[in-house]
């Protein structure tokens, strides 16, 4: 060793060893003080023997002094070890850290010092061992540097935050002192050789952190307030120490290849190097090994798997951070999905008839048009069970479900998991089915209750949802029914305006100016007129109820009416049938549905009419080859009031049909993709034999 680096070490053990010294009889007035400022006291005591068994070899240059000083400095790894553990003890009025996890802490900690003074032990004898001695110190020492850390940044997390401005200090001094041997020691274990500058400067960069311990121990007198253990911050201190593991592996490995691979031994190193940090950066980008890591920590390290403080928290964030009712419906999945670490899910929302649940938001699953009519078997065993279906048990042991039968629809459903079932007082409101999770989790009571409180409460939330679009629905109508004001008062103009012209006609009907007068009076006023129209439709429900309707001639009259506006619609009668419902009402939605397929569709496009038999259903299909509709617009605000994708439409109309058929116990079903088209299907109810029209007393078409 050079003058130059003498002077260097001299200063930085002479500095480090004076300052612990200091800061150890500062402690010790506090001895009395409980079992933490003894286990402090020890710790800083131990640094400053360190400190000045390094000086005393730097300037001696006895090797006496270096042996010693390799073995105070596993002991002063011990001395912090005990210190922190001591911290992350609870009190006897506190929760937190269980009994079990502080002593396997406490038994890995005793472990890496016994190993790490054995191994200083081998290099101060110098006898002959089957391994280096020199690098098993190393290795030994990395090792205790990263345990360090894990403790430290396991303490710092957990802290209350009210006490954690004064444990801040302590964490960033020896936090420091751990970064900087863990650089010496790595560096060392790569490059088979101890970084000179890095060795004498040691001494100081340990200095530099004990005036920061030293001012913790000047905020905190009993050092410790309600240390609290949270499992995000298990899992965290176990991905670290799973992190240091990985590299000491990679470390040997990177060392034997270098030493084994002859000339190209520097160039595997550097390519093993490149390997591991890809792989690390990819194991902790992954979401299937967090979920892992969370699943092993919550089962072996405590009584509970969930923090429930920390979840409620979360899930209550998910649900208000709500963008609209669909954004609505994805925080719910995603918030129950998280729970049981599972990749996506689906939510079936009640219809607004409330007769069946359709699919009405999705996160990272596919798309489904499948619907669940309320009275089913499977929403029958959700409101009454009000389990949590597991398919992966159903499967295996059906007779646990009460015979229980799958739609067809969920069977299909890819890596379909659990059923959760959403319900707000005695209803059920929604259902979410969740795919399968990212690591193995026992579905358990503790699972099921977690999942069924949080579904609860994701009911409530949906209940409140659809009340609040229920109100602004109402108020919309109350600005409709304003807006109709207006347009009674323009009627009432035009009324005026042509009875004055009927009481004129009888005397002036011969006059050839009245005449001409007369007729532009009148296309005047079916033009206003008709300019109403598009803005209130009339909606009014027949007195008389329902009868036998042959829908084969009233998709003639419509196809007759489109025809002389000059567009063609394909129509085809593959079978007469006779509908129960309201002849004007049923041509009218009958006749909506067409007019927006024509709307829909340049010219030259296709538009087709079509009339069969579905079972005991009338169908009436209506389809286009026009711009068709995008997923969300037909699952979210198709057969809502006031959504439309006209540009001057109100939606009025679609939404006036939807209630209709659904009134008459049909079923509007909607197949539609953006530049592509449109497929409507109306299916309505047969009519009763001897009601209305018998389909049977019907002349036979000519096809």
């Amino acid at each position: 060793m050079d003058s130059k680096m003498i002077v260097v070490s001299t200063w930085s053990y002479g500095l480090a060893g004076v300052l612990a010294a200091l800061l150890a009889l500062y402690l010790a007035s506090g001895w009395r003080a409980g079992g933490r400022s003894r286990a402090m006291f020890l710790a800083v005591f131990l640094c400053a023997l360190w400190g000045m068994l390094g000086l005393a070899f730097v300037l001696t240059g006895q090797g006496v002094f270096f042996a010693a000083s390799l073995l105070a400095d596993a002991l002063r790894f011990g001395g912090w070890y005990l210190f922190l553990l001591i911290l992350m003890k609870p009190e006897a009025s506190e929760g937190g850290l269980s009994k079990e996890r502080l002593g396997w802490l406490s038994a890995i900690a005793l472990l890496l010092v016994i190993v790490g003074f054995g191994a200083q032990g081998m290099v101060v004898s110098g006898a002959d061992f089957p391994v280096s001695p020199q690098r098993a110190a190393l290795f030994a020492s990395l090792a205790m540097s990263v345990f360090g850390l894990v403790l430290i940044e396991q303490l710092f997390r957990n802290v209350s935050p009210d006490f954690r401005w004064s444990i801040k200090p302590l964490c960033l001094g020896l936090g420091g002192t751990f970064l900087f041997d863990l650089y010496l020691f790595s560096d060392a274990l790569l490059f088979n050789r101890v970084d000179a500058d890095a060795f004498s400067i040691r001494g100081f960069a340990h200095a530099v952190g004990l005036p920061l311990v030293g001012l913790s121990a000047i905020r905190s007198h009993d050092w410790k307030r309600r240390l609290v253990m949270s499992q995000r911050a298990a899992v965290q201190s176990a991905t670290l120490l799973i992190v240091g593991v990985y590299l000491l592996f990679m470390a040997s490995a990177g060392y034997y290849v270098r030493l084994f691979g002859g000339e190209w031994g520097r160039a595997l190193q550097l390519a093993l190097l490149f390997a591991a940090m890809l792989v690390l950066v990819a194991l902790t980008f992954s979401g299937s090994m967090r979920a892992r890591v969370r699943v092993m920590v919550g089962k072996h390290f405590f009584s509970y798997r969930y923090d429930y403080r920390e979840e409620w928290l979360r899930f209550t964030q998910t649900l208000a951070a709500q963008d609209g009712f669909s954004g609505m419906g994805r925080h719910v999945v995603r918030g129950l999905a998280d729970m049981v670490e599972s990749p996506g899910g689906a939510l079936w929302l009640t219809d607004p008839s409330g007769r069946f649940f359709a699919q009405a938001a999705c996160w990272n699953m596919p798309v489904s048009s499948a619907t669940e009519d309320q009275g089913s078997p499977l929403c029958t065993f959700l409101l009454d069970s009000g389990w949590v279906i597991n398919l992966e048990e159903y499967r295996s042991l059906p007779r646990r479900y009460d015979g229980l039968a799958l739609p067809p629809w969920l069977v299909e459903v890819p890596n379909a998991w659990l059923v959760v079932p959403l319900t707000t007082g005695n209803n059920l409101i929604a259902f979410v089915v969740l795919a399968t999770a990212r690591a193995r989790i026992d579905v358990n009571w503790e699972v099921n209750d977690l999942l069924k409180t949080a579904a609860r409460q994701a009911g409530a939330f949906l209940g409140q949802m659809q009340a609040s679009e229920a109100l602004l629905e109402s108020r919309k109508f109350d600005s409709f029914n304003r807006m109709s004001a207006f347009v009674v008062h323009d009627l009432k103009n035009i009324v005026a305006q042509l009875s004055l012209m009927l009481k004129n006609a009888e005397r002036h009907r011969d006059n050839p100016e009245f005449q001409t007068d007369m007729l532009m009076t009148v296309e005047n006023s079916v033009e206003r007129m008709r300019q109403l129209m598009l803005q209130l439709r009339e909606g009014a429900t027949p007195l008389d109820g329902p009868r036998g309707i042959d829908l084969a001639d009233v998709v003639r009259r419509i196809q007759t009416a489109k025809s002389g506006q000059g567009r063609e619609v394909e129509l085809t009668i593959e079978e007469k049938v006779v509908a129960r419902g309201h002849e004007d009402r049923i041509e009218r939605v009958i006749g909506h549905l067409v007019q927006n397929a024509l709307e829909a569709t340049e010219k030259g496009g296709r538009v087709w009419l079509r009339l069969a038999r579905q079972g005991n259903n009338a169908l009436v299909e209506v389809g286009d080859s026009g711009h068709g509709m995008s997923p969300e617009f037909v699952r979210e605000r198709l057969f809502k009031p006031f959504q439309t994708t006209k540009p001057t439409g109100m939606g009025i109309g679609a939404y006036e049909s939807f209630q209709y058929v659904h009134e008459l116990g049909g079923k509007l079903s909607v197949d539609s993709a953006v530049d592509v088209g449109t497929k409507v299907e109306l299916s309505l109810p047969l009519s009763d034999t001897g009601s209305g029209i018998d389909a049977e007393n019907l002349p036979k078409e000519a096809e």
